[in-house]
């Protein structure tokens, strides 16, 4: 396993640490002039450098020249953040909740990632206070916002003291109930979340939930476990989210081990999703009918509490819709179904229930 007791930031970095080829250095360096490179010293640890690209952490963080291939189909806003943008920091795509994004900077940068035209250096890092205040005020002013999702960026890098006054502010909006925090942070940063963290999270008034990303059982080291711990103990609600990525963890076993990991930490799992058209990720996507596939594995494996939903966001902002294997056939005209079990058996069933009253 690679060693560094520092981030990892440029390409130089990574060949010191024996995590690149140095024959790489001039086509890499123009593509970390692109799109972002941060590995923390956390990941870079769980590494094997002799295992290049095939190693499933060194896939989702190592820059690969296969980023430099551009699909037609790829797109630079690939789920339609811009379009539901009314003002910065702010996406409101459906009507009882939005994201509000205080920082555009993480502490590791996702190969596959589906904001990377818009995270990193030089992409403003976080919002001033009066753009906070801004995106603040128009969550106030909309009462059908219910749910606040913060994202992106990660915002756990932000200081606990910030952190504490977005947990306050909209605490203090009564019509926001739920507030969740998407993170990498507990994963590939795990000192952060001390004392101060967690008790920035907390609010006495609302439901607070962290939704956290990771792909590979490897990444759920003894710290991350206790990181994450450390949030429930104090009453933070975890769920997690995954990404299918061809070559990481694209089979059932893995997938099987990953979610029943997320359990026994009590972290539910959440979305299981197809990676979004980015640009230069073509490498990571594999058909959604072998997507479908596996999932049918899982649900032959898993009881439906470590069942995540397999969700594709539509491109061009319309949205996340379910994708997973289905399991019924009829049109209910003659109330008559086809049901396939978990193990691919077909019966028939039949709607035994009360006819509708008449007008």
């Amino acid at each position: 396993m690679s060693t560094t007791d520092q981030p990892i930031k440029t390409v130089g970095q990574l060949i010191v640490a024996g995590l690149t080829p140095p024959d790489q250095h001039d086509d890499l360096e123009r593509l970390t002039q692109h799109y972002a490179l941060a590995i923390t010293p956390t990941i870079a640890t769980l590494i094997d450098p002799t295992a290049g690209h095939k190693d499933p952490i060194a896939a989702q963080f190592v820059p690969s020249m296969a980023e430099l291939d551009r699909h037609p189909e790829e797109q630079d806003d690939p789920i339609g953040d811009d379009t539901y943008a009314p003002i910065k920091g702010i996406v409101h795509r459906y009507a009882d909740r939005c994201l509000l994004k205080p920082v555009s900077v993480c502490p590791v940068y996702c190969r596959f990632c589906f904001r990377r035209e818009t995270i990193g250096p030089g992409h403003n890092g976080q919002l001033t206070s009066s753009e906070l205040e801004k995106a603040i005020g128009y969550i106030a002013q909309h009462p059908e916002i219910w749910e606040v999702i913060l994202t992106g960026g990660d915002p756990l890098v932000l200081p606990p003291r910030r952190v504490r006054e977005i947990t306050q502010r909209l605490t203090g909006i009564p019509h926001v109930r739920v507030i969740r925090w998407h993170s990498r942070v507990p994963v590939v940063d795990p000192d952060r979340i001390d004392t101060a963290m967690v008790q920035a999270l907390r609010s006495p008034e609302k439901s607070v939930y962290i939704a956290l990303h990771a792909n590979h059982p490897r990444e759920l080291t003894n710290t991350a476990r206790a990181a994450c711990a450390s949030l429930i103990d104090a009453g933070v609600v975890m769920i997690s989210q995954s990404v299918l990525l061809k070559g990481v963890n694209d089979d059932a076993d893995t997938l099987e081990t990953l979610m029943r990991t997320f359990v026994e930490m009590r972290i539910k799992p959440y979305y299981l999703h197809h990676p979004d058209l980015a640009p230069g990720t073509t490498h990571f996507r594999l058909p959604i009918a072998r997507g479908q596939e596996i999932v049918g594995e899982l649900r032959q494996r898993l009881s439906g509490l470590a069942m995540p939903t397999y969700i594709l966001d539509i491109p061009g902002g319309y949205g996340k819709v379910p994708i997973g294997p289905g399991y019924i056939r009829g049109n209910g005209q003659d109330q008559s179904y086809e049901i396939t079990d978990r193990k691919g058996r077909t019966h028939q069933y039949r709607d035994c229930c009360a006819a509708p009253e008449d007008d």
